[in-house]
């Protein structure tokens, strides 16, 4: 009966010179290539699919060193590991390059003090994690484009905009592992002159955009609001009318507000343009800010809207919430930054520039913000007090103000 293992000698090792594999059994096998070399493999089947694993050649490793390696093999596979991934692993961990996952979750550690809020953060954390999982356990300087491109294509016409946005990210990622000295070469994530020619342009592909009430429906929205004086209602009023994104909002402190002056200051690092940003106060985001403080239960909470997690503000969920709440299925809280701005082009005569600087956004080229120095504050309050009045309507006729 032919031996299972050890079926090779030192002998027939030296002297072979058929050309192909000649098995020793247990997995292990002598390749003779067609000039004449030789060398060491490991066949083995792990979840329906045969691998094959190089262990050097002879002159490196005599018989009874790739008989050791191949039983290592064998007790990797006996206990569930891949042993082309762990020798991968291994080779890692000695030359010191990290996985794109522990330098992914290390780059967004130390870049995230930057960003605008925690929801920005924890969305890197999801699409690099989730989407991304195929690339975390390999070596950066291992990642190529075929394995972007797999990481990507799943999703890339299901889910364009998370797919766009996973793409810039790991862009980031390894441009940054580059600097580090991780990686040489071109960047695989890169998109023009690079993936732009695999995968469909963002032009063919859908765009998604924040539902939004149509302007017109506001006052009414805003009255039926007015009629539930929850914490959560005053915040997305409050939302409304001062045309502020959600997490301004509710990031939002005592100790930026003044009363006197009839304004918020919103600092930079709050800001997604990281910049100041200056609301002017109407009467009724006034009114809205003295009810809470005269019912203020945490007098130590810096937070206008604070959460039901004492030294935390509301949660985005409140406020959509509210809305489910109101059977309003085809709008978001963001989208009522729209409503405004359709308004202010439809039915007044503020200029854009007011209009968009209501909104926080940046006009023009740089050279021309870099000239523009101001806030046009006082223009600004006209246009909200506008606003304000249009909100408290019972009807769109009032709405068609002169600037």
């Amino acid at each position: 009966m032919a031996r299972a293992i050890n079926r090779l000698n030192a002998r027939k090792v030296q002297t072979v010179t058929e050309q192909g594999r000649h098995s020793d059994g247990g997995g292990l096998y002598l390749v003779v290539d067609t000039n004449g070399s030789k060398r060491w493999v490991f066949l083995f089947k792990r979840k329906g699919r045969t691998s094959e694993m190089g262990l050097g050649g002879l002159v490196r490793v005599p018989l009874a060193r790739s008989r050791e390696l191949a039983a290592e093999c064998r007790s990797l596979l006996a206990r569930g590991v891949d042993p082309i991934a762990h020798r991968r692993t291994v080779r890692i961990e000695q030359m010191g390059v990290p996985t794109f996952g522990a330098f992914a979750d290390q780059f967004i550690d130390d870049m995230s003090p930057q960003w605008a809020n925690e929801k920005h953060v924890a969305q890197w954390k999801m699409t690099l994690t989730n989407y991304a999982s195929p690339l975390r356990p390999k070596a950066l300087s291992e990642i190529d484009t075929n394995d972007v491109v797999a990481v990507l294509r799943p999703i890339w016409s299901k889910k364009p905009e998370t797919a766009a946005r996973l793409r810039g990210r790991i862009e980031r990622v390894l441009d940054a592992a580059k600097v580090k000295g991780y990686r040489t070469g071109e960047n695989p994530a890169r998109w023009r002159g690079h993936l732009d020619h695999l995968l469909p342009k963002r032009s063919k592909l859908s765009r998604g955009h924040f539902a939004a009430m149509p302007y017109q429906a506001v006052p009414a929205f805003v009255a039926r609001l007015r009629e539930s004086p929850t914490i959560g209602a005053l915040a997305l009023e409050f939302s409304i009318l001062t045309a502020a994104r959600t997490s301004e909002v509710l990031g939002a402190r005592w100790a930026e507000l003044d009363f006197s002056e009839q304004l918020w200051t919103i600092p930079a690092e709050r800001m997604k343009a990281k910049r100041i940003h200056r609301v002017p106060l109407t009467s009724r985001t006034l009114e809205i800010l003295r009810s809470l403080a005269s019912t203020r239960e945490d007098p130590r909470s810096p937070f206008v809207f604070p959460g039901q997690q004492r030294g935390k503000p509301l949660s985005n969920m409140a406020l959509l919430m509210v809305l489910r709440r109101m059977e309003v299925e085809d709008t978001t809280v963001h989208g009522f930054r729209s409503s405004f701005r359709d308004w202010c082009g439809n039915e007044t005569n503020f200029p854009r520039e007011v209009a968009e600087s209501a909104l926080a956004h940046a006009v023009g080229d740089a050279t021309e913000q870099a000239y523009r120095r101001g806030d046009a504050l006082n223009k600004r309050r006209e246009l909200m007090d506008a606003w304000a009045a249009y909100c408290a309507s019972t009807s769109t006729g009032t709405a068609g103000l002169a600037a």
